[in-house]
């Protein structure tokens, strides 16, 4: 019985460390989300830290695809309800538009992790 009590204390640590050590990985690679809806990005503009994951779903009933000004990412064509990631390593402001309705803008500021000051 000691045994059988030892050994469920035991899976649970584990289970609690490896559960703290995913969180910790989820913290550091956090994925945002960018609705396109009615022609518009919404959030229009959002900040992030640097590590972070932002992904695009298009809820319009027409294809958009996601093209940055810099050229740091472009997505293919999205159909209703794909959808695009893009994780931002370095911090700066990225400016982005719809490649095929360029009226349609946004953009992502991307900060420094805790850190990372200074670089």
């Amino acid at each position: 019985m000691r045994n059988a009590m030892l050994a469920g204390a035991l899976g649970a640590l584990v289970g609690a460390v490896l559960a703290a050590g995913v969180l910790g990985a989820e913290a550091q690679n956090q994925t945002l989300a960018v609705a396109i809806d009615n022609f518009t990005f919404n959030p229009q503009t959002l900040t992030v830290k640097a590590g972070t994951i932002v992904t695009w779903t298009n809820k319009d009933d027409i294809p958009h695809a996601i093209a940055a000004v810099g050229k740091q990412f472009k997505s293919k064509v999205m159909d209703t309800d794909n959808n695009y990631s893009f994780t931002f390593t370095t911090p700066g402001t990225y400016a982005y538009f719809c490649s095929l309705h360029p009226h349609m803008t946004g953009t992502i500021v991307v900060e420094a992790t805790t850190g990372d000051a200074g670089h």
